[in-house]
């Protein structure tokens, strides 16, 4: 039985318009398959701040709708120091928004942030591409490895918290 305390996640990319917002998207829908809205909140956030206020990019919106998920109210926002406090599991998608948020957080909090991938199963990979500057296949990619990586993310938080 999961415990009542509220856990909270943060997926994060650069832009936070492409594989944040997807993983933010399903890793919800994951959550909320299991019956676990009430105790997993998800959010996500760009290292960058390019696109803040933006809605994700189309491709990013039409590649996670075909699986029944809509993430075209999400607005890309940039992370803070405060997130580093604020949630328990930081997922970075990429070794340099790992890095980054490495610099934004203070050594004692390090623990928290993760690459998506080391969740997953199918996957050697240790990062997620990023599809902005690619075609479709890209982002069917990316979802791929979002979606294996998301049922790795909740068994963990499962296990952590069970």
């Amino acid at each position: 039985m999961y415990n009542t305390i509220q856990t909270k996640i943060l997926f994060v990319c650069l832009g936070n318009i492409c594989r944040s917002p997807m993983a933010e998207g399903v890793f919800s829908k994951v959550v909320n398959d299991a019956n676990l809205s009430e105790q997993i909140k998800v959010d996500s956030a760009g290292t960058g701040n390019w696109h803040i206020g933006h809605p994700p990019d189309n491709r990013a919106i039409k590649a996670v709708a075909l699986r029944g998920i809509d993430i075209s109210g999400l607005r890309a926002r940039q992370v803070s120091a405060n997130d580093m406090h604020a949630f328990d599991y930081i997922i970075a998608m990429d070794n340099q928004n790992l890095a980054d948020l490495k610099q934004l957080c203070i050594p004692s909090h390090h623990y928290k942030i993760n690459l998506f991938l080391s969740y997953a199963d199918q996957y050697d990979d240790s990062e997620v591409p990023d599809p902005y500057y690619g075609g479709n296949q890209g982002f069917e990619t990316a979802l791929s490895m979002i979606e294996n990586a998301s049922e790795g993310l909740l068994k963990k938080i499962k296990h952590d918290h069970g």
